[in-house]
């Protein structure tokens, strides 16, 4: 949809026109809503446009501000309105926005991440199936997003398949504790711990079933990395 031939209300004729990247932009913020009720991140609209960093994408937005087709909230990633005259009931072109403030909107909802792609960040915007309406601060370490279980690899530590996981992005980890790892382009949830030995450190990620084999990692691979850590738990259904 081009922004700029849309039949908006006569009020809105004299905006001025946008630059197809712009309408590129605006185009991505309004399907967002349209889907989820929510705005895009910065850092969202970065990566689904292929921009160097979260600031050019800042950059934009303003633009689009100064010209009048979005509002701007300071200090929170999803402060992105599109102003309620866009939203008349004429205008059916424009989604309907979630009426809470946006950085109420920010606070009381979490990210849910689907299939997670080779090689690509686990919360790249390609990732997020939804925006889900949980209050981060329900968990009390506070999460950051939702990943929904695949298999039973985790069954005896009540975390089954299907099930969601409340994650909080960190590298920082216990022994004991449950976390999102990532080996060989592979996302996995499991129980760490890392021993020291001889050789030096080495990381075993525990399944919590005996059908299943705990893997072994050397922390010095390349192709590991700790995505987070589980700090809550949603059964399946409940969401």
């Amino acid at each position: 949809m081009d922004i700029n031939t849309v039949d908006f209300p006569e009020e809105l004729a004299a905006l001025p026109k946008l630059t197809p990247r712009q309408s590129e932009i605006l185009e991505l913020i309004t399907s967002a809503i349209e889907e989820s009720g929510l705005p895009p991140t910065r850092a969202e609209i970065a990566t689904r446009l292929g921009f160097a960093s979260a600031n050019a994408a800042e950059e934009h937005l303003r633009a689009l501000a100064r010209k009048g087709y979005v509002e701007l909230s300071p200090g929170t990633s999803r402060g992105i309105r599109i102003p309620q005259r866009f939203n008349q009931s004429h205008t059916q072109s424009r989604p309907r926005q979630m009426s809470l403030p946006s950085g109420a909107l920010q606070q009381l909802t979490l990210p849910l991440i689907g299939r997670v792609a080779a090689g690509s960040p686990i919360m790249a915007i390609e990732h997020i199936e939804k925006h889900v309406p949980i209050d981060p601060s329900l968990f009390s370490k506070g999460a950051d997003y939702l990943l929904k279980v695949k298999g039973m690899s985790m069954r005896d530590a009540g975390i089954l398949d299907g099930d969601y996981l409340a994650v909080r992005k960190t590298t920082e980890v216990r022994n004991g504790d449950i976390v999102i790892a990532r080996l060989d382009d592979e996302v996995t949830v499991k129980r760490w711990q890392q021993k020291k030995t001889a050789d030096g450190l080495v990381i075993e990620l525990q399944a919590e079933n005996p059908d299943f084999k705990n893997i072994t990692v050397d922390s010095r691979q390349a192709n590991f990395a700790i995505e987070g850590q589980a700090v809550g738990l949603i059964r399946s259904g409940g969401l």
